[in-house]
């Protein structure tokens, strides 16, 4: 049977509580009854000193009153124990009983208190050795009935038993009260749960209780701050699978059209190859890319590490490029400093190609992009800047996301990229230990900032 948690935890207080009055129950009660005793002790000790001085020995050293003390209570008993174990002389309404008082010290050699059963009686015993000439002789049992006693422990048990069921229940009570409380904002958590669970709504949030900053209002945030994040790669594989449908949908299309376009010709056409060429290279290149960044998210795509001469990797890819933009665009190598970083040459040549690329095909004709390499602290910057009609700010924070393409800013083409290239851009930059950066505004280009740090000899 399953127990709530609210049930445990108050049976865990109460047993507590309990716990604490039965320590604190025995304490007192533990100290009641020494306190007592001892008051008891002290009258025992009191009178033994009374029986002592009547006590004289015979010849044949056998100890017995010589008369009655005076002012004696009269439920103290006495009895003489020679070390035969005879009973040599007796007082009081006990005395004559054959029985010792205390069996276990009827031959004690020093003064011994003890608390004893004789008949149904609870007694007090002061077992105290007698002496003559240097030689113990004698023991005296000294008894005194502890009815005034046991009825005090009575009573004590009695309370502290009725303090302690009324201490648990009590406890039982407010802990579940309290519990209940604490645990009210855990009811919204389950409620918020159940309602996701039931409409798929990731967008629910649990309201905060009085803006608490305990431990249940830290669940509550980190809660919420769990859905967010859900609902956020909700959202964004959701439209990781609108876009893949979406650019899938496009190549597969031309191709089927050029094929059935074929067919029914029953001959081959040179055009129509060429565009389901173009297509099969463009679902290639975007199969590779998806490739790419699952690797890359899984931990399965290695960095090959080594020392890299920076200003031979950006010489080398404006050379490229500056062949690449041909008579449309102007490539300019302005600042190069030589530095030098540790990573994956090749990771670092396609981020640089890819962002000089962009720029190329995103500068209009007779435009300027524009590449330079410094040193900042113990950083290096690379930056990529174009003269190209720039991203809009509501277009700009999306740019490093998988399929996203600012099309209001940047004509579509068949050499347009699939949203792939910035993504795959930044995971190798980040790996590295640096980040990219973006910096544009619609009309006055767009610059691409790359740091890494420099390699430590």
């Amino acid at each position: 049977m399953d127990i709530s948690l609210r049930a445990r935890l108050t049976f865990i207080y109460s047993l507590l509580m309990g716990t604490i009055l039965l320590v604190f129950g025995v304490a007192a009660y533990a100290v009641v009854n020494n306190v007592l005793l001892s008051r008891v002790d002290d009258a025992l000790a009191d009178v033994s000193g009374k029986f002592i001085s009547i006590a004289q020995v015979d010849s044949i050293e056998e100890v017995n009153f010589v008369s009655a003390p005076s002012n004696m209570e009269a439920d103290v008993s006495v009895q003489i124990w020679g070390l035969d174990e005879e009973l040599q002389d007796s007082f009081g309404p006990l005395g004559r009983n054959p029985l010792p008082f205390d069996p276990f010290n009827r031959r004690a050699n020093r003064p011994i208190f003890q608390e004893t059963n004789l008949g149904g009686l609870n007694l007090r015993v002061l077992s105290i050795p007698l002496e003559y000439n240097d030689k113990r002789v004698a023991v005296m049992q000294i008894a005194s009935r502890l009815d005034t006693v046991a009825t005090a422990r009575n009573y004590m048990v009695t309370v502290m038993s009725v303090i302690w069921i009324y201490g648990v229940i009590m406890a039982g009570v407010a802990s579940s009260f309290t519990v209940g409380r604490a645990l009210e904002p855990l009811k919204s958590i389950v409620e918020t749960a159940e309602h996701i669970n039931r409409a798929d709504d990731l967008s629910r949030r649990i309201p905060a209780q009085d803006a608490d900053e305990d431990e249940i209002g830290g669940l509550i945030n980190t809660f919420n701050q769990t859905l967010e994040r859900l609902e956020t790669l909700f959202l964004s594989q959701q439209r990781f699978l609108a876009d893949v449908s979406h650019e899938l949908r496009t190549p597969l299309t031309v191709i089927k059209g050029n094929v059935d376009l074929m067919r029914r010709m029953k001959q081959f056409d040179e055009e129509s190859l060429t565009s389901i060429d173009q297509e099969a290279g463009r679902l290639t290149r975007m199969v590779g890319g998806l490739l790419m960044l699952a690797q890359a998210e899984s931990g399965k795509l290695p960095l090959a590490l080594r020392p890299v001469e920076l200003d031979l990797l950006l010489t080398e890819v404006f050379q490229e490029m500056h062949i690449l933009a041909g008579n449309k665009v102007r490539v300019h190598l302005n600042e190069i400093d030589q530095l030098m970083v540790n990573g994956d040459r090749d990771r670092l040549k396609q981020v640089l190609i890819n962002l000089v690329a962009n720029a190329i095909q995103y500068t209009p004709q007779n435009g300027d992009v524009f590449l330079s390499l410094s040193k900042v602290g113990e950083q290096a910057r690379i930056l990529c800047r174009d003269t190209g009609p720039g991203i809009t700010a509501e277009d700009l924070p999306h740019i490093f996301e998988r399929f996203y393409r600012a099309e209001k800013s940047r004509t579509r083409g068949k050499s347009t990229g699939f949203g792939l290239g910035l993504s795959i851009a930044k995971w190798i930059v980040e790996h590295h230990g640096g980040r990219i950066e973006v910096n544009s505004k619609e009309g006055q280009g767009t610059t691409f900032a790359i740091w890494l740090p420099l390699r430590t000899v």
